[in-house]
């Protein structure tokens, strides 16, 4: 995989995964990562699938070469990502998920559910999620049956 400083990452959130995304923003910016906050820009409460379409659509279109979207669960953000055709949104609360969405299931836009896991744990997860390369094969094969 590519240096994390290399990368261009859309990130997004709601209001429950405001503040663990301006954690991951600060720790990618130390490292170099080009990024681009889609929102949401506080902890008010706010509707996450405002921020997660225009933030999957960038990545969708190449924009960003991956996504990282929070919310409480992860579940709604991932969901709603997941309704774009080029979009494989994984939702991972640890470090074997991340890396088998990557390896198996060539995800590009990392789920992660704030209200479940640490801030040490989420960069774990998006360190090991961005470190880990697609093993293409018979994986592709798969993913190219998932668009309808």
């Amino acid at each position: 995989m590519l240096p994390l400083s290399s990368l261009r990452i859309a990130l997004c959130s709601d209001h429950a995964g405001y503040n663990l995304k301006q954690h991951i923003i600060a720790c990618l910016k130390e490292q170099g990562t080009t990024l681009h906050d889609f929102g949401c820009y506080s902890t008010e409460s706010c509707d996450y699938p405002d921020f997660a379409h225009p933030m999957a659509a960038a990545v969708e279109k190449g924009e960003y070469d991956f996504g990282i979207a929070v919310c409480s669960t992860g579940n709604g953000i991932t969901m709603t990502c997941n309704h774009h055709q080029g979009i494989r949104a994984a939702l991972c609360w640890d470090t074997p998920l991340a890396e088998l969405a990557r390896r198996h299931n060539n995800a590009n836009i990392l789920g992660l559910p704030a209200n479940f896991i640490t801030a040490d744990k989420a960069m774990q997860i998006v360190n090991t999620f961005f470190s880990t390369d697609f093993e293409g094969g018979r994986h592709q094969r798969r993913i190219d049956k998932i668009p309808c």
